[in-house]
């Protein structure tokens, strides 16, 4: 009614118009002067009472605004401050933000309020119980960022709070255990390349990966956890004893199958969802010491996942499968040398693929220095389809 009313108002001033002089009654010239003076000073006060009415009416709506964008400011002020007195090892910045506002995806770009830059578990329960003490007027949101190599914005908070879960230490170190079911204990911002390392130095290594190593063990805990190795050991959320968990309460704690499953289990793939992964206890096996890698390109997508499902069939063949496609548009082929036989540059060369989708197969196979001599001559047998050309 409002927006109404001031309308009404409005077209009531436009549409007003003082009185025409050819509608004046004719009189003597003094009180056709005086009679003009009444009806235009009449006129122009009834004029400007419109206008002071279309004013005040104006003014009342302005001033109505203006203190829901003060509180707005305030709220906003007054969460950055509450934020800023925490009591913390670590440290929270609010100016320095651009590289917490995009992800790998770079489709989606928001700006988080603040960054936490944790030194203990108990940093990130402090803030989450902070901004739960907040409540809904505060409309925080927080996000555990590791590498920020999410898709879809996963690891964004817009004007919330990022967690640089890379910034929390690991005070314990990498703990590898041995024994008949080894496992490494690590922080849930540690690198997979470096639990790589250290393993390695005890003959241990993760029997599932990742492509890509540097990333965090609570980002990639948090999707799957998918490379060549899940069809035998499964991603790498199915490697897992025990993991530590902050929960949306604020509360530090500790989950596995038997352990709050039901947590566990959300947790695990959960993309943040259920909980911010601050440690995890993953399983570990005998690190090989020599492997076998092949590549192999196809043409035709039929033959293609035809032999890769074969391969991944069998119960003894190879430890890792993996397929990928591509376009070939920079001379693929001259960088692909190892899928063809090295003396046969013929058959390399009759391999037309300028401009062609092709894919592609890499296999893996891991074996001792005892073993080499047998596996130069055969090992296992990758099925040689028409189709492929090495």
């Amino acid at each position: 009614m409002a927006k109404h009313k001031l309308y009404d108002c409005t077209a009531q001033n436009l549409s007003y118009k003082f009185p025409s002089l050819l509608s004046l009654p004719l009189l003597p010239s003094s009180q056709s002067f005086q009679y003009l003076s009444r009806k235009l000073t009449s006129s122009l006060r009834f004029h400007r009472q419109n206008n002071k009415t279309f004013l005040r009416i104006f003014m009342i709506l302005v001033l109505s605004c203006i203190p829901g964008r003060t509180n707005l400011c305030s709220n906003h002020s007054d969460t950055r401050s509450s934020l800023d007195s925490l009591d913390l090892e670590g440290y929270i910045t609010f100016d320095d933000v651009h590289n917490a506002s995009k992800d790998f995806g770079n489709r989606y770009q928001f700006p988080p309020l603040a960054i936490l830059h944790p030194k203990s578990v108990s940093d990130i329960s402090t803030v989450v119980r902070h901004i739960l003490h907040l409540g809904s007027t505060s409309n925080l949101t927080v996000a555990a960022r590791g590498h920020g190599h999410s898709l879809q914005g996963q690891a964004l908070a817009h004007q919330g709070v990022v967690i640089n879960m890379e910034s929390l230490p690991s005070h314990d170190g990498i703990k590898i255990y041995k024994g008949t079911q080894p496992y490494v204990d690590v922080s849930g911002g540690e690198l997979w390349i470096n639990i790589l390392r250290e393993t390695l130095k005890h003959g241990l290594s993760p029997k599932s990966w990742t492509d890509y190593l540097h990333l965090t063990v609570g980002g990639t805990l948090s999707n799957a956890g998918i490379s060549g190795q899940a069809f035998k050991h499964g991603p790498q959320i199915n490697n897992v004893y025990q993991l530590e968990i902050v929960t949306g309460k604020g509360e530090a704690v500790t989950c596995s199958k038997k352990l709050n499953p039901e947590l566990f289990h959300s947790v695990l793939g959960g993309l943040g969802q259920f909980g911010i992964i601050t440690r995890a206890r993953i399983s570990l096996g005998p690190a090989p010491h020599m492997v076998k890698w092949i590549r192999v390109l196809y043409s035709n997508f039929s033959t293609f996942s035809r032999d890769q499902e074969h391969l991944i069939s069998k119960k003894k063949g190879f430890d890792f499968v993996e397929g990928s496609v591509t376009i070939n548009r920079t001379d693929l082929l001259n960088n692909w040398r190892s899928s063809f036989t090295p003396n046969d540059s013929t058959e390399a060369s009759q391999f037309k693929s300028d401009g062609k989708t092709l894919y592609c197969l890499e296999v893996v196979k891991y074996f001792n220095k005892e073993e080499a001599n047998s596996m130069n001559q055969g090992g296992p047998v990758l099925r040689r389809s028409k189709d492929a050309p090495g």
